[in-house]
């Protein structure tokens, strides 16, 4: 059992390379990262598509009473969707108390660019600030990655455009056509490719999507109950939100009783 067998063990098991989100592994893993990203499986599968006339983001979470019947239904901190700007909405899964974070420091970049430049965040401009907040927990041994990803789905003023960004863990952050997070994303991303190439009239880069804000929150929600009906998982309720014309481009959360 020689030095550079016992350094091979210990970089596949996580043991001494996961002390912090500082430390490389030597095959170039960030264990805590990884963990990270394994909160957010565990967490409630959370979508959000691009419409044509909007964005829609839907998350899963337990019910209140699913931990204990004496907890108040719809309570400030079980809300899983979040306006941050008169534009701009943030969904999350994951930990909700590091996602608390998340929301709130959203709210800052917004409010601190409105009163800087006179005008509304864009949502790239978000999605690249908050990735960058997201990143800077990744890189000192005091501080650990947040155990959350951030769904953002905004509309951008001057560019009259609507887009949908996710930011992970890891500080990435990528535009979409359609995502998914959470413990059921493997089997939602194959529902949200079918919706979308169904209704797209061109290739993804250069498509028009066809499937209105109405229909996209019919179709999360029905992604959603076959979630529930494979894992038999009564317990949960959808939380909506978009982002959309029908909206005034304003973002709302969407009444799913």
């Amino acid at each position: 059992f020689t030095l550079t067998d016992q350094n091979n063990t210990m970089a596949s098991s996580g043991s001494g390379y996961d002390l912090n989100p500082s430390t490389f592994s030597p095959d170039g893993r960030i264990f805590q990262v990884e963990y990270a990203s394994k909160a957010v499986d565990n967490g409630g599968t959370a979508l959000g598509i691009k419409c044509s006339d909007g964005i829609v983001v839907c998350v899963e979470k337990p019910k209140p009473t699913a931990t204990s019947k004496m907890l108040v239904q719809h309570s400030m901190t079980s809300k899983r969707v979040h306006p941050v700007s008169q534009h701009c909405g943030l969904a999350f899964t994951g930990l909700a108390s590091d996602a608390r974070q998340l929301v709130n420091r959203a709210k800052e970049e917004a409010a601190n660019y409105k009163d800087s430049y006179g005008s509304e965040i864009p949502p790239k401009i978000l999605a690249d600030r908050m990735s960058a907040y997201v990143h800077y927990f990744t890189l000192h041994g005091s501080l650990r990655p947040f155990g959350a990803t951030a769904l953002i789905a905004g509309y951008d003023v001057d560019l009259k455009e609507h887009a949908l960004y996710m930011v992970e863990p890891s500080g990435v952050a990528y535009q979409y056509h359609g995502c998914a997070a959470g413990k059921g994303r493997q089997s939602c991303k194959t529902e949200l490719e079918k919706v979308l190439l169904s209704s797209q009239t061109s290739s993804l880069e250069s498509s028009t999507v066809s499937v209105t804000s109405q229909e996209a929150v019919k179709q999360l929600a029905r992604m959603i109950q076959l979630l529930q009906e494979d894992s038999n998982n009564k317990d949960v309720e959808l939380e909506m939100g978009w982002v959309s014309a029908e909206s005034g481009w304003g973002f709302a959360r969407v009444e799913t009783t």
